[in-house]
């Protein structure tokens, strides 16, 4: 992230939410009409030119032949987790925390979040923006969300939720989408063991890359643009992990997994057939994991440095 500007990176997200929450109902995956108003102009124009019956075709062939395969990853993994973090509201969990919330805006969107406390923490930049813009479209800022200002990779997480009203005392969700790969080791490890603190029955929803991206170990498809891309951005990824090791990563740090969803395993869940086809951003996952009753011994990044690899 660029000093005094908010995530480009972000910025893009929000780009595939509006495009997809324009298209017609019955085939979009979800609907998030706050996206549109995150993007700059010329990004409306491209959505606005893809609801066109014969622009539309040309704008997303121009769009996934210049970032394969990440406007489907992203739809398609907004689903899952809307999907997840949904599920978890009606398994009675009652406090949510986005970390790095960028411009999501599940709070304000998701049936039965508001039953919740809310928990958005990111940069102020990218927060300050948000909340410029959310001023503009919500009569008044709904009562249980609260809006929390870190830089992850120095500010203790523990004691900014606390002070927001963070209860240890209650289950909760943590959603971390889009984060992990522009962390070091030990700003993951950090996270990663504060969640493992929570209590039992709590959960996390957090996306990597496979580290064979990072370290060209595996060939992916469009991989090497995108990383000179958004190091060109101000915002390199520099954190990966080996999907086989995630298991054993996760109970390491006193969590256990439930699912880890490639994007070829997603975009299949939600396209069926035509999803198989979809290529690019095959080294993107989805991790769902939660905190067991009985944990196990939590280690640090340079104690397991093989199983979550870093990268400069």
């Amino acid at each position: 992230m660029k000093s005094g500007q908010p995530s480009r990176t972000a910025e893009y997200m929000a780009f595939f939410r509006a495009w997809e929450s324009a298209r017609p109902e019955g085939k979009r995956l979800f609907v998030d009409n706050f996206a549109r108003h995150f993007i700059r102009r010329s990004l409306r124009v491209a959505v606005w030119f893809s609801t066109m019956p014969v622009l539309g075709p040309l704008v997303r062939w121009y769009v996934d032949r210049r970032l394969p395969g990440a406007r489907t990853s992203a739809i398609a993994r907004t689903r899952l987790i809307d999907e997840s973090v949904c599920q978890a509201l009606r398994d009675g969990l009652r406090q949510v925390v986005v970390l790095g919330a960028g411009f999501d805006c599940r709070a304000y969107r998701l049936p039965g979040i508001n039953s919740a406390a809310v928990f958005e923490v990111d940069h102020a930049n990218t927060l300050a923006y948000k909340l410029f813009h959310l001023r503009s479209l919500l009569p008044q800022f709904p009562g249980n969300v609260r809006h929390v200002r870190a830089d992850f990779n120095r500010d203790k997480l523990p004691e900014l939720l606390a002070a927001a009203g963070f209860s240890s005392s209650l289950p909760a969700l943590f959603l971390w989408e889009g984060v992990t790969n522009y962390f070091t080791p030990e700003a993951v490890d950090a996270v990663l063991g504060y969640v493992s603190s929570c209590r039992p029955s709590s959960r996390i929803i957090f996306t990597y890359v496979h580290s064979g991206a990072l370290d060209g170990s595996v060939c992916f498809e469009g991989v090497g643009k995108l990383l000179r891309d958004v190091t060109q951005l101000g915002e390199p990824w520099t954190f990966g992990l080996d999907p086989i090791a995630v298991p054993e990563f996760l109970t390491r740090r006193g969590l256990r997994l439930e699912r880890d969803a490639s994007a070829h395993e997603y975009r299949t869940q939600y396209w069926g057939t035509k999803g198989q086809c979809m290529k690019g951003y095959n080294f993107y996952h989805v991790v769902i994991a939660h905190v067991p009753a009985e944990k196990t011994e939590t280690v640090t990044a340079d104690q397991d440095s093989a199983l979550g690899r870093p990268h400069a």
